[in-house]
C-alpha cells in the first residue's frame, strides 16, 4: 500500500560557519612554535580557504604555475585564482591582498623543500604534495591553539566565506559564482544562516 508513497524530505542542516572575529583571529594566528616554512604555508592555507572560499580539493589541487596537467594555479599578477572544481568545471576566483602576500612568503621557502619535479603548491613535510588530512589536521590545530571554541575544518572556512559576502553584499549571484555552485538553490542556503545573524540582532536590540 505504500509502493509509491514517498517519505518526507528530511531537513537540511545549516552549514555551521565562523563569526568574522573568529575567522579573522584564525588568519592572524601564528604557531610561534612552528618552523617559518611551516607557519607560512598554513597562512596561505588559511588565506585560501577563508579568503577566495575554495573546497580543500581545489586548493590542494593548485600547482605553483599553469600547465596542461595543471587543476589548478594562482595569478598573482592579476590575483586571480583559477581552479577546478566539482564536475570538471573550471572558474577563476579572486585573491584578497592577504592571500597573494602569504603565497609570496611561501614560494621561497617552498623552494627549499619541494623534493624532485614536484609541482604543487602546499607541500607536506617529505617536500611532496600536502594531503587532505594533513591540512585538516594542521587547521583543527591552529584553530585550538588560537583559542577558538569550536572545532575547525576546512569546509567551515568556506562556508564562512560565503556567509560574510553574503551579509555585507546581499548579493546571492555573486556568492553562487565565487562558490562554483551550479544550482541557486545551493548557494540559498546561506541566505537562512544571513536570517539568523539578522534574527540575533534583532532580539538584542529591540526593547520588545
Amino acid at each position: 500500500p505504500v509502493q509509491d508513497v514517498r517519505g518526507p524530505k528530511a531537513p537540511q542542516p545549516l552549514p555551521k560557519a565562523l563569526g568574522v572575529d573568529d575567522a579573522v583571529q584564525l588568519a592572524d594566528f601564528h604557531i610561534n612554535a612552528d618552523p617559518p616554512e611551516w607557519q607560512a604555508r598554513d597562512q596561505v592555507l588559511v588565506e585560501l580557504l577563508y579568503g577566495s572560499g575554495l573546497r580543500l580539493g581545489e586548493l590542494l589541487g593548485l600547482d605553483v604555475e599553469a600547465s596542461s596537467s595543471a587543476k589548478g594555479w594562482l595569478d598573482l599578477e592579476d590575483g586571480v585564482a583559477h581552479v577546478l572544481g566539482k564536475g570538471n568545471k573550471r572558474r577563476s576566483v579572486p585573491l584578497g591582498a592577504a592571500a597573494i602576500a602569504a603565497v609570496r612568503e611561501w614560494l621561497p621557502l617552498r623552494a627549499q623543500h619541494v623534493r624532485g619535479e614536484e609541482t604543487a603548491l602546499l607541500l607536506g613535510p617529505k617536500g611532496q604534495r600536502l594531503s587532505p588530512n594533513q591540512a585538516r589536521l594542521r587547521l583543527r590545530r591552529r584553530a585550538a591553539m588560537a583559542g577558538l571554541s569550536t572545532s575547525v575544518h576546512p569546509h567551515m572556512l568556506r562556508h564562512s566565506f560565503a556567509s560574510h559576502i553574503l551579509q555585507s553584499s546581499g548579493d546571492l549571484r555573486a556568492v553562487q559564482e565565487l562558490l562554483g555552485h551550479a544550482n541557486i538553490s545551493t548557494t540559498q542556503r546561506y541566505t537562512r544562516l544571513d536570517f539568523q545573524h539578522l534574527a540575533q540582532t534583532y532580539d538584542a536590540a529591540h526593547p520588545r
